[in-house]
Parts: C-alpha cells; structure tokens; sequence
C-alpha cells in the first residue's frame, strides 16, 4: 500500500507550542514499521511555525506575517532534525520537500511526482509541507495551498497513493461539533460527500492549527475525486495506523468516489 499520512500542528505540540516528544516518538516509531512491513509511506508534517513559536520563546503565535515566516524558518529546522534523527534510530531515511501551490500544478506538476516517486523507489520516508517562508505576496502570486490537509490530498493524488490519512485532534467526523453538543456521535463511514455534510464543516478547531473539519472535508473531495480513500483519526494515538491499513472501524472513512 502506498499511504500518505498527515499530523497537524496541534498532534505534534503542547498547547505551550513546545515539542510532545512522546507523541512524536512514538508516531515516528509506527510509520517506521509500517515501513518495515512493506508499505510506502509519505508524511505531510505540519508544525514548524509551532515549533518556531516555542524554538523562540515567543509568548503566542505571532499575528504578523514577517514573525510568521520567521517561526516557520526556525521551527522547520528543528522539525526535520527531529524526524530525522528519530526515523533514523529505526533505520530509515527521511527526505525534506517544502511545496507552494506553483510546484503541484501545471507543467511543474511532474517534476513533484517524479521526484516524490523516485524517493519512495530509493526507500525514503519523504516529509512534506508548506513552504511558509516565501512571501505572503509571492505565496499569493503561486497559489498557495493554504492548509496541510489540502497538501496532503494534493501530494497523494500526485503519487496516485491508496489511502491518505489524517491524523488530528479529533477522533473523526460528528454529526455535531463534540466541543460543544454532548450528544454528537462519531460517523464512522461516509459513503459520499453531501451539501449536508459540507455545512456542518467549521473553522480551526485550536490555536496551534491553521486548518479545521472544512479543510479536512475538501481534502476528503480531492483524494476522493482521484480515487483516493481517506480517513479522519486521532493523532493523539498513532498505531491505530495498523488497523486502518488492516481495514478495521477506525475514525471516520470516506469512500472515494471515481
């Protein structure tokens, strides 16, 4: 199986903005053996702005763009030497690729997929996100992706992958918001995407993520469109991985529908 796997800012840190190493570790330790079992696998990592945020000391994440991007800087730094150095002690070889909205449309397109598939070929673990140090204008000029869910079903419809999971603060879809309504109930399969469905979609869900159940759901669309199952699932625990990949009732499944 070829799987792309996404974590969000809020899986990867504390609410300090600083590291949780043991989340980390061990979701590092499951993608390596998934690997190890003969899988190919693609990680969308989403927090060097957090990280930079906590690399930095800064109080908040910043509000102005320049303080932004120079979060993303530092914290993409520290991000890939910990992937790295993590991955590394299982014996695997992780890639950095950082993409703006340019480099996975158009002609420039098959350059991302040539390479991402040579990668997967030579038995890396390629690690992928934004590039948020460019510009606000220059990552306005190239259409920019705007979130990591977006990315991640973007980046798997470029290595025509099986399944693309994302792993979030949340356990999958409800039929309301959980936070609020203690009556909302997890949906465990959705067989399509409905008008319905895309109403209840809100905005981000904490002060560490850009992205929210909206994004989540347009990354549902795209994977979808290109026949591309997806699954929403808790980050917080990383081996229900196995059961996913195994077929089991984890989180919410979207049906693709090509």
């Amino acid at each position: 199986m070829r799987l792309v796997v996404k974590v969000g800012s809020s899986t990867l840190t504390h609410k300090t903005g600083m590291l949780n190493i043991r989340l980390v570790e061990k979701l590092c330790k499951v993608l390596s053996d998934v690997r190890n079992s003969g899988h190919e696998v693609v990680l969308v990592s989403s927090g060097a702005v957090a990280m930079g945020v906590g690399k930095l000391n800064l109080r908040e994440k910043p509000s102005d763009n320049p303080t932004k991007q120079a979060a993303a800087a530092v914290g993409q730094c520290e991000l890939m030497y910990t992937y790295d150095k993590l991955f590394g002690e299982f014996n695997h070889t992780v890639a950095q690729v950082l993409l703006t909205g340019n480099d996975v449309t158009g002609k420039n397109r098959r350059n991302i997929e040539n390479t991402l598939n040579r990668l997967l070929e030579l038995g890396t673990v390629p690690i992928i996100n934004e590039n948020d140090t460019v510009s606000l204008d220059e990552m306005e000029q190239l259409n920019a992706l705007g979130d990591n869910d977006t990315l991640a079903a973007v980046v798997a419809t470029c290595i025509n992958a099986d399944l693309l999971v994302l792993l979030s603060d949340i356990d999958g879809m409800y039929t309301a918001d959980p936070r609020s309504n203690p009556d909302a109930k997890l949906i465990h399969r959705i067989p399509q995407l409905t008008e319905e469905l895309l109403a209840r979609a809100g905005g981000s869900g904490t002060s560490q993520g850009t992205g929210g159940m909206k994004t989540k759901l347009n990354a549902a669309r795209i994977a979808g469109g290109s026949g591309i199952d997806m699954v929403i699932a808790n980050g917080d625990h990383p081996e229900n991985l196995y059961d996913i990949i195994d077929g089991k009732n984890v989180g919410t499944y979207f049906e693709s529908h090509k």
